[in-house]
């Protein structure tokens, strides 16, 4: 058996980031910027109000000026002129501010008679005029790597930019097996159960920015596995769940070594998760993970995403963790690591009993993994521990 760190340094062996792509503006919410992208224009393209009022001469900001109103600049429409002083320009926000004009008195603070205004109040602290390019300016860049969030995709629509370069999605192939499964929806036979695994980490990837490919449930049999195998022909990665132990039936890893995969490791010391197998078959990264629905899933959160995200252009990182305080004792560790089932509040991480299997305490209770390192001692109510936000 390996460690996990060992594990996660030959999975991010077995991967590269994936090329670029341009994709729409109005389709890259989410994707990875693939490089940097630079301004095309700056922002503002030019000295734009921020405030509905008058236009004047930085001179005629005073109180109790009296000034001749000399015309009008909306947003879309400038005034075309030069502003001297005693003059004013009736202006709203984001109009062009004319030449000239070195202050934006807003409106409450003026009074109005005919074509002529007052200055009431001169306190304004500052001259209401955002600043050509006060934003950004032609050739700023946004940094590649980054996830595009909304507000990225705002400045990318701001810096005029309507091809954005992406990294191409990863095709995740994903494997359920077993003769015990049936798709949802379906009626199971007397010994038969629901396949959950697959739905969980299709949703899982896809959410990491990942194409998942929900292929058919492959039986406990060589060929149906072959035959479910050349199904995944064309993926970047391949996610058998299931059928990696060894027992009788489980024929995965062989099956996989029969059509040319090369084993990076199997085993890992690490409490769920245990029968974990990785390795390339032909163009492909392969993980196998073990078929248990909670295993599955920490190891998807603790393997897979970590791989998709470099594969994604983001880097070879572990999963980010924090940490949060105990709410009770718990006992020392063994030799492998934990991956506890956890739910962190206000009032601290409460660590649910290990006897209990309930997947619906799992998946729907359990909002974090605690994850506890080898050998690791017995530790009070109020120390620290890492958890895993789910």
């Amino acid at each position: 058996m390996i460690s996990v760190a060992e594990a996660l340094q030959d999975l991010f062996a077995l991967v590269t980031p994936l090329p670029a792509q341009d994709v729409p503006l109005r389709d890259a919410a989410q994707r990875v910027l693939a490089r940097d992208v630079t301004a095309r224009r700056d922002q503002p393209p030019f000295a734009a109000s921020a405030m509905d009022g008058y236009a004047i001469h930085a001179t005629d900001h005073r109180q109790g000026a009296s000034l001749t109103v000399i015309g009008e600049a909306a947003a879309g429409h400038g005034w075309h002129g030069t502003l001297a002083q005693g003059q004013a320009l009736r202006i709203f926000t984001g109009a062009p501010v004319p030449a000239g004009a070195g202050f934006v008195i807003i409106q409450e603070n003026v009074t109005r008679d005919g074509e002529k205004i007052t200055i009431t109040d001169a306190q304004d602290s500052g001259s209401n005029i955002r600043p050509l390019g006060g934003d950004f300016a032609q050739g700023t860049p946004l940094p590649a790597p980054r996830r595009l969030s909304p507000n990225d995709i705002a400045l990318l629509a701001a810096m005029n930019i309507a091809q954005v370069p992406v990294t191409r999605k990863p095709v995740v192939a994903i494997i359920a097996t077993g003769d015990e499964l049936v798709q949802p929806g379906d009626r199971p036979g007397p010994d038969q159960i629901i396949a959950s695994n697959s739905y969980g980490l299709a949703a899982l990837v896809t959410a990491a920015g990942a194409t998942a490919r929900l292929l058919p449930i492959a039986r406990d049999s060589i060929a149906s596995l072959e035959q479910t195998f050349a199904l995944a022909q064309g993926a970047d990665l391949i996610i058998t769940i299931g059928g990696a132990s060894v027992g009788d039936h489980d024929l995965v890893g062989q099956v996989a070594q029969s059509l040319g995969m090369q084993r990076s490791f199997y085993k890992i010391a690490m409490r769920p998760g245990k029968p974990l197998m990785a390795g390339r078959l032909g163009s492909a990264a392969m993980i196998g993970l073990p078929g248990n629905p909670v295993s599955a899933m920490v190891c998807g959160h603790v393997f897979v995403l970590p791989v998709i995200r470099k594969m994604l252009g983001l880097g070879a990182h572990p999963a980010a963790t924090q940490t949060a305080p105990l709410a009770h004792d718990i006992g020392a560790n063994g030799p492998r690591a934990h991956y506890m089932r956890a739910h962190a509040t206000t009032a601290g991480v409460t660590i649910f009993d290990r006897q209990d299997s309930s997947l619906l305490s799992v998946l729907t209770q359990a909002n974090c993994l605690a994850l506890r390192p080898p050998h690791d001692a017995a530790r009070k109510a109020g120390e620290s521990v890492q958890i895993l936000p789910l």
